[in-house]
């Protein structure tokens, strides 16, 4: 589970951890885009949809035989109920034995907003492509909700954390990577 916040890289991290893993990314914009043409996402029937979405694919990646996957998402920390829903997600594939490993992306805004402009995003986000509109939402929420841990809030035994403002996406893949497999 790569989770940071807006712009941060994680599904650019998770795409270079794709190559060289072969684990499967499952970004979490996949579900939003699916979504959007149809019902806003800040809709009632936009979010339950992503909701049931994300919950498909996760109970099916849990019951497969793959090696693993490779999620992507945004935790506000100071947000009601952000805590239970890692949690939750977590127990869909505990449940199946498996272990979830948590990596923590954090950048500075200035680079975050530069990130929030890349070709490799808008490609495969496209409610993304309004960039004055991205910025400002980017923006809001930086100043609005806390999107990375505090030091020693996070406690789970598989976790990284790894600021990634001056690093290539393909080192900091490199870098998760060679964590994962130190643990095993």
């Amino acid at each position: 589970m790569i989770f940071g916040p807006h712009a941060v890289g994680k599904m650019t991290v998770g795409q270079e951890l794709e190559k060289i893993s072969g684990f499967k990314l499952f970004h979490n914009h996949v579900p939003i885009e699916m979504v959007l043409p149809y019902f806003g996402y800040s809709t009632r029937a936009g979010r339950q949809l992503v909701h049931k979405i994300r919950e498909a694919f996760f109970r099916a990646f849990a019951e497969s035989d793959k090696a693993g996957y490779i999620l992507t998402c945004i935790w506000q920390f100071d947000a009601a109920g952000e805590q239970e829903y890692m949690d939750w997600v977590a127990s869909i594939f505990e449940e199946h034995g498996a272990e979830v490993h948590w990596v923590e992306l954090e950048a500075n805004l200035e680079e975050r907003l530069k990130r929030n402009k890349s070709a490799n995003r808008l490609s495969h986000k496209p409610s993304k492509r309004d960039l004055e509109v991205s910025e400002q939402r980017l923006i809001e929420s930086h100043k609005k909700h806390r999107l990375n841990s505090r030091d020693g809030e996070l406690t789970y035994k598989n976790y990284l954390r790894i600021d990634n403002s001056d690093l290539k996406p393909a080192v900091v893949a490199r870098q998760v990577l060679d964590w994962l497999q130190s643990r095993n």
